[in-house]
Order: structure tokens, then C-alpha cells, then sequence
């Protein structure tokens, strides 16, 4: 089935400007919300998928916990909708995804730095909420003006045991592949896989890859990367969670890098 056109209404009050994005189960919209007199951004389940009652429960749980989240590095939600269709309403954001930057320009190394710094800023604050993210990629990553957002929560979970795979094979850390515990030591690993690629433009990783072989330093691909920055992105990808560091003190060396 076809996306629906501009103009439709997707929820009470707020309807269709663009349709921005099809995934395997969701449909995502810009659109303009009139009581707020402004624009928005609608995820919703796909036409074609509204018997699957597991996707219809996922995407409202993520919009219950994004209407909680306040954190200036976070996608805020505003809205979460039952009927007429499960949705949830989303804030605009200005610029780009990562992915789409880094297909245009490398970035220097205090822009890594920096873009580091925010995301790990994001990431504590949603650990102590009590949350992992479990699904860190450039393309969930938005940057306008030296400001990154960090979007899409839609796996984010407990601590804990988690199914084999579930996130983007490219950056998720070799426990949550192998589908065993995970701690906020699996969102430490991604953070470390979009800044490796942050650097070098491309992903440190291949499919499965992490289950098998270590990374190479980033500086394999850049060597000019300034040593403690390196270290920092090199230390994310340890393949035992223990040996990763923690959020915190990743952040303060991070912030460090970007002066």
C-alpha cells in the first residue's frame, strides 16, 4: 500500500506535508500539527502492517518514553496516538542525519570530538533513566549547526538479556549479536562505531565481524587522528563490556579533545 498523500489527516489535528521514510514496518511523515502551529514529524505503523499488534506495542512504548525524555541531545515527543492508527508525534529537527553529512565531508577531529561529547552526554542521562539505546548509527544521528539529536528508541530497553541481533549488525556490540546480557557498556560500543566512522567515513565493522576479530585502531585509516581521541574511540570497541570505559569518564575525555 501507498504512503498517505499530503494533505491527509493522520491523527486528530494533524496532517500529511511529506511522506520522509518507509522502513520494513513503519512509515514516517512530515507534517503540520494545528494546535501547535508548527511542524512535526509522525511515525506510524505502515498500512499494511496494522495486524501486528508487536509493532503497534513497540512504536507507542518508544513514544511514552520519548514524552518523558528531556535532554537537549534527544528527539523530544509530544504525542502518542491509539487510534485512529498507532502513531506518535515527534519535534522537527533542523539539518542533517550523520550519514548523510559524512557522505558529503570528513569531519575534523574536534567536530568528532564534540559529536562524541553530545551523544555520550544523551546517553548517560538515558541510562540513568534506566534505558539502553541498543541502535547507535550515524543515520540515527541528527547534526544542525554543531548540534547533534540522537533519535529513534525504538528497541531501547532494560539492562538485561536481550534477543541475538536485534539492533544494526555493523554497530552492535559482540554481546548484544551473540544475544547475551546488555549493560550501558553496549551503548559505550556503539557510540565507538559511529565515531570510528565519524573519522574515517566508513564502518569499522562488516556484518558479523565483531564476533570474530577486534577493530583496528581508527588510526589505521587516520593517521593524523590526534592520539587521545584515537584512544578514547579505540577503547569503545574492546570486546568485553568490562574493558570498555565508562560512560562518564568517556565523556570528560571526549570533551577534552574538543577543548
Amino acid at each position: 500500500m501507498k504512503p498517505l498523500s499530503p494533505g491527509r489527516e493522520l491523527v486528530p489535528g494533524v496532517r500529511v506535508s511529506a511522506h520522509l521514510h518507509r522502513s520494513r514496518h513503519l512509515d514516517v511523515y512530515a507534517a503540520a500539527c494545528e494546535r501547535r502551529g508548527c511542524p512535526v514529524v509522525v511515525k506510524t505503523v505502515r498500512p499494511d502492517r496494522l495486524s501486528r499488534a508487536d509493532v503497534a506495542r513497540d512504536l507507542l512504548r518508544e513514544g511514552r518514553l520519548l514524552r518523558r525524555l528531556t535532554h537537549p541531545h534527544i528527539a523530544r515527543g509530544y504525542d502518542v496516538h491509539r487510534e485512529p492508527r498507532p502513531a506518535i508525534v515527534l519535534e522537527t529537527i533542523g539539518g542533517e542525519t550523520l550519514a548523510h553529512l559524512l557522505d558529503r565531508r570528513d569531519l575534523p577531529a574536534r567536530e568528532v570530538a564534540e559529536l562524541g561529547r553530545q551523544l555520550a552526554s544523551a546517553l548517560g542521562y538515558l541510562h540513568a533513566e534506566g534505558y539502553v539505546h541498543l541502535d547507535l548509527k550515524p543515520s540515527n544521528v541528527v547534526a544542525d549547526a554543531g548540534r547533534a539529536k540522537l533519535l529513534d528508541l525504538s528497541i531501547a530497553q532494560r539492562p538485561g538479556p536481550i534477543r541475538a541481533g536485534r539492533g544494526t549488525w555493523c554497530n552492535m556490540a559482540p554481546e548484544q549479536a551473540a544475544g547475551g546480557r546488555v549493560t550501558a557498556a553496549a551503548d559505550v560500543w556503539g557510540l565507538g562505531t559511529v565515531l570510528w566512522e565519524a573519522a574515517t567515513g566508513v564502518n569499522p565493522f562488516d556484518e558479523i565481524d565483531q564476533l570474530r576479530e577486534r577493530a583496528e585502531s581508527v588510526r589505521s585509516l587516520r593517521p593524523r587522528l590526534p592520539r587521545p581521541l584515537a584512544e578514547a574511540i579505540d577503547g569503545c570497541l574492546e570486546p568485553r563490556p568490562a574493558d570498555r570505559p565508562a560512560l562518564a569518564e568517556l565523556r570528560e575525555g571526549l570533551a577534552a579533545c574538543a577543548g
